[in-house]
């Protein structure tokens, strides 16, 4: 299978597995997460290593292993993103897997395993905006730059979970802005960010830089995603309530 297709296969049975382990009744709450994240990591890596032998793999439950800073390909995989709302046996939890060509999210696969879903890196057909904006914001740790924002273009907010649940939500019509401005990594938004290209929709950093990938430091703090008419209402938000420099949290 292409690479496109192994990360659509990937993600899914990841998930599989994921609500398998959500159902066997041997865990709850952080210990399902962490149980979750061990189980799908290891499912990942070894898929990959199997499957693309010669590729290198930046994940968020593995070491990092510097070698990868000299590959060309390098898979970026989240094995549970959202762990707090899987642990609580919510929907809005993911599993992320893209694949990063020097440096580029070239493609990815955004497992939505609690909706029955995965979205891939694929031309789409995106929603209309809504008369009146949504923003997405964390459920437990609002951002406050996307407070700020929301207030300024008078956006209803949408508290979520995981990253990759919120940028799918963006292209599913649930909401039209996600803007990030509580640190993330490389693992939390490339395969979202892959996948949000893919489908006509911006993604990039929150000055409008490109989202760059495979970096020695894999901490990557803002990004915005959004349909492209909404691009500069959204900065024009921002430097008006001139809080870019605010500390705040959010996922």
């Amino acid at each position: 299978m292409n690479d496109l297709e192994l990360a659509r296969h990937i993600a899914t049975v990841a998930g599989r597995l994921l609500l398998e382990l959500q159902g066997s009744g041997l865990f709850e709450g952080k210990a399902l997460g962490k149980a979750g994240d061990r189980v799908a990591n290891a499912f990942i890596m070894e898929a990959l290593k199997a499957q693309r032998p010669d590729d290198s793999v930046l994940s968020e439950e593995e070491k990092d292993n510097e070698a990868r800073l000299t590959a060309s390909r390098v898979w970026i995989v989240d094995p549970l993103d959202g762990t707090r709302e899987y642990g609580e046996r919510r929907e809005d939890w993911a599993v992320h897997v893209a694949l990063s060509v020097d440096g580029k999210p070239a493609l990815g696969a955004v497992a939505l395993p609690g909706l029955d879903l995965t979205l891939v890196s694929e031309p789409q057909t995106l929603p209309p905006v809504a008369p009146k904006l949504r923003m997405l914001v964390s459920r437990t740790r609002p951002a406050a730059e996307a407070l700020a924002v929301a207030k300024a273009l008078d956006a209803e907010l949408v508290p979520m979970g995981s990253a990759g649940a919120k940028a799918m939500a963006v292209l599913r019509g649930e909401a039209d802005i996600y803007l990030h401005s509580g640190g993330q990594y490389e693992w939390d938004n490339c395969a979202p960010a892959a996948v949000a290209l893919a489908a006509g929709l911006y993604a990039a950093r929150i000055d409008g830089s490109p989202l760059l990938y495979n970096n020695a430091n894999p901490y990557l703090p803002d990004l915005l995603i959004c349909q492209k008419q909404l691009v500069e209402p959204v900065m024009q938000a921002l430097r008006a309530t001139q809080v870019n420099g605010l500390p705040c949290a959010g996922r």
